[in-house]
């Protein structure tokens, strides 16, 4: 089914907060067989523990703070329970995506990890985030690099 936002291409991935990556990975494992396997990683600079797999083709992220102010620990304890904590919509053009969504009134969030208001390069492309929520779920936008553009952000980042 095609998106009747014509800067939206489709779901990149749903990030949930958890409190215990590990745990909520063995219900998913359980229930819909995602593999026990899976690995965890730990992120630095954004102090989060996440268990990346797939389902049904579209990326999960089950993302807990190892800070007890961070990002993913704080919203947990605002909304008082685990959840949904946002999508992440890929689009063809980030710039046209966001100036999309402040002419709708939208507003830009910082980017916790990067402290980057708008636009900018993460691993897998440039993204951005707004402050405004649908349904209580944050509204994340990514404009994947090209693997031209991927090779340029390895080569800066030394990765």
């Amino acid at each position: 089914m095609k998106s009747d936002n014509p800067n939206v291409k489709g779901i990149k991935h749903m990030a949930f907060g958890v409190k215990d990556a590990a745990k909520a990975l063995e219900a998913y494992a359980r229930f819909l067989h995602v593999p026990a396997d899976t690995e965890i990683e730990f992120f630095p600079k954004s102090k989060n523990r996440v268990a990346l797999f797939y389902l049904g083709g579209i990326e999960y992220q089950l993302c807990e703070s190892t800070d007890p102010d961070g990002r993913f620990a704080k919203w947990i304890e605002e909304r008082g329970s685990e959840g949904l904590h946002h999508i992440c919509y890929e689009v063809d053009n980030i710039d046209d995506a966001l100036a999309h969504a402040q002419e709708q009134g939208a507003t830009l969030r910082i980017c916790q990890a990067c402290q980057v208001v708008g636009s900018h390069p993460h691993p897998e492309g440039w993204v951005a985030f707004l402050d405004d929520e649908a349904g209580g779920i944050e509204i994340e936008f990514m404009q994947v690099y090209t693997p031209e553009q991927l090779k340029e952000y390895e080569d800066y980042k030394g990765i």
